[in-house]
């Protein structure tokens, strides 16, 4: 039986009951039902506009409708709209040497979500513990830190101390270790000949934005380079959740915060989306102002 009404336009509550009676109940959005959105404003159904801070967890950084991005997405599904890997196309190879110099990397890696890339992140580095390292079979040990959040998948979970997370999902994954996260010490204290790689987020997100101390991500990479592990972040090119990516902290990635400067920031002006490139706009709240009567940046 349906819970929408016969006849007349249907409300935020409309749809609201038919996700609780036809949807699994693993998330409590928030009573807000969107139709449309521009730039940082979302619609609803019965016309209210909102000023979205959410921004898809990261996803929408640039904005809702980004007119470069869907003139781009529409002219990909015009000429060709999937190949899988099975074939090599004419996009891929170029998008990957341009995101390779981007975040100062050798390779790179696509992935559909976070918690794909963090999985897949657990499997380099465990293969390269055995092929390259040395670490006996079934040995290798990758430490995390308390209150992080990396996905929801059976080995993510394995290793949160969410309960939210974590409960009923037993039995978990072995060969995890956690120490406090941006306590160093503890994380020299655990690195052993077993050790094949370190997973932090660069800034804790869903523990409650933690920045960590001064120095402690260059002395986890200190630490990881003199004892032969590899260092893993949660957040590179995947946008999801607590990203630190796509100019959040002022940088490209917060990989890259100590090494280089922004290469481009995309703001909104009264008629049209502009490359912004000013070092004086290199602090992300000083490029979010009002623009006269224009919306405001969605950066």
């Amino acid at each position: 039986m349906s819970v929408m009404p016969d006849e007349g336009p249907r409300t935020s509550a409309d749809y609201i009951a038919l996700d609780d009676r036809w949807g699994a109940h693993n998330y409590h959005p928030l009573p807000v039902v969107a139709a449309t959105a521009l730039g940082s404003w979302i619609t609803d159904v019965e016309g209210r506009r909102y000023l979205d801070c959410l921004a898809g967890y990261s996803a929408l950084n640039f904005g809702h409708r980004h007119p470069l991005l869907v003139a781009a997405a529409h002219a990909q599904l015009d000429r060709l709209t999937l190949t899988s890997r099975a074939f090599h196309n004419d996009r891929l190879g170029p998008f990957m040497e341009d995101l390779a110099a981007l975040t100062g990397t050798e390779r790179v890696l696509l992935m559909n979500t976070g918690a794909e890339a963090v999985e897949t992140a657990i499997k380099i580095s465990r293969a390269w513990g055995y092929r390259v390292k040395g670490v006996r079979a079934d040995r290798a040990k990758i430490i995390v830190a308390s209150g992080s959040f990396h996905g929801r998948t059976t080995t993510i979970v394995s290793f949160s101390d969410d309960p939210q997370a974590r409960d009923d999902f037993g039995p978990y994954g072995p060969g995890f270790v956690t120490v406090p996260y941006g306590d160093a010490a503890a994380l020299a204290a655990a690195l052993d000949d077993d050790t094949v790689a370190v997973l932090l987020e660069p800034i804790q997100g869903e523990a409650g934005i933690i920045v960590p101390p001064a120095g402690y991500l260059a002395e986890v990479r200190r630490l990881t380079a003199s004892t032969d592990v590899r260092r893993r972040s949660s957040r590179s090119a995947t946008i999801h959740k607590h990203a630190t990516t796509s100019g959040r902290t002022d940088r490209a990635s917060s990989r890259s915060r100590t090494v280089t400067r922004p290469r481009w920031r995309l703001r909104w002006t009264t008629t049209r989306w502009r490359y912004c490139s000013s070092p004086s706009r290199a602090r992300l709240g000083s490029s979010c102002r009002r623009l006269g009567t224009s919306p405001r940046c969605a950066g």
